[in-house]
């Protein structure tokens, strides 16, 4: 009987019915066992939840949500993680794949870290394209498929406020109790990724693998590229959580360097507000730049 720990896949869909299938078989064909698959349809209005009704037939092992209106992912995440009782969970879209190894890989790099206060493990992902082809990585590579740039492990607070590419979301494996302790994702957001790395890596430490573990598929109509169309209600409502995550960020912020590295994105964030003529939120942003100053002036910080 195996000695390995559960581990909690959560497959979020919503209107992914062209790659839902390959998904989920990625999940039940993993090197690994056991794994818990909890899949949530998010009010697809295509046709998502037959697809998935049809691949669930003859696995009632396996939990299926069909949400009755669109809560979003933030809330059907959380929704989902109610249900999870795996040690580790792994958030997963279903336009994504898992590769073979992906989740031994993980569970292991868990198991030989040396950190001490390790909360998260991550990977590089493969970019493929809407058929299936390799386009790129999300961190680039050598030809021995190894990272150019060194990524920092360990306490990468500052990193994640300050780089923009500091985690890989889509690769990544949480321990269940970071995720119990930090209570979910903010349900008041319109995305989670960058809140929820901010919050976890104030308390918990970070580590890298160095090989592709997943399949991240670029897709048109995908949530990132709703970050930077002008006069767009999602963008807006994207910007604005961007401002609720930064304002949030400078109140965990214990030194001026945290703060210089915040910094950087909420300048970023004022130059995408001016070009998605959302000039409200530059001017909230503009805020946020005046409390940092002041803090740099005036405020004292823990040692």
């Amino acid at each position: 009987m195996s000695n390995n720990p559960l581990v909690t896949v959560i497959c979020l869909c919503y209107n992914h019915e062209a790659y839902v299938t390959e998904s989920l078989d990625s999940v039940i064909n993993q090197s690994y066992l056991p794994i818990q698959l909890i899949i949530v349809d998010d009010f697809s209005t295509d046709n998502s939840k037959i697809v998935i009704e049809n691949w669930l037939h003859k696995k009632p092992e396996i939990h299926f949500i069909s949400n009755k209106t669109n809560l979003g992912n933030t809330k059907s995440f959380n929704k989902a993680l109610i249900l999870a009782k795996g040690e580790y969970i792994i958030d997963l879209a279903a336009d994504d794949l898992l590769l073979p190894n992906c989740i031994i890989t993980q569970v292991n790099a868990f198991k030989n870290s040396n950190l001490k206060n390790l909360g998260v493990v991550y990977g590089n992902a493969e970019l493929i394209s809407e058929k299936g082809l390799l386009v790129s990585y999300y961190f680039p590579v050598n030809t021995q498929k190894k990272v150019i740039k060194k990524r920092i492990t360990g306490n990468i607070y500052e990193n994640v406020l300050s780089d923009f590419d500091s985690i890989c979301s889509v690769s990544a494996m949480m321990k269940k109790t970071v995720l119990d302790d930090l209570e979910g994702y903010d349900e008041s957001l319109a995305y989670e990724d960058l809140d929820f790395w901010i919050r976890a890596s104030r308390i918990y430490e970070f580590d890298f693998i160095d090989e592709p573990v997943i399949q991240k598929r670029i897709v048109s109509n995908s949530l990132a590229n709703q970050f930077f169309k002008k006069n767009n209600p999602k963008t807006k409502k994207i910007d604005y959580s961007t401002y609720l995550i930064l304002k949030k960020g400078i109140q965990l912020n214990q030194s001026i360097q945290e703060d210089l590295a915040i910094q950087k994105r909420v300048h970023n964030s004022i130059i995408n507000c001016l070009e998605n003529k959302n000039y409200w939120l530059v001017l909230k942003n503009f805020k946020l730049r005046i409390i940092l100053a002041w803090r740099k002036k005036f405020k004292r910080y823990i040692v």
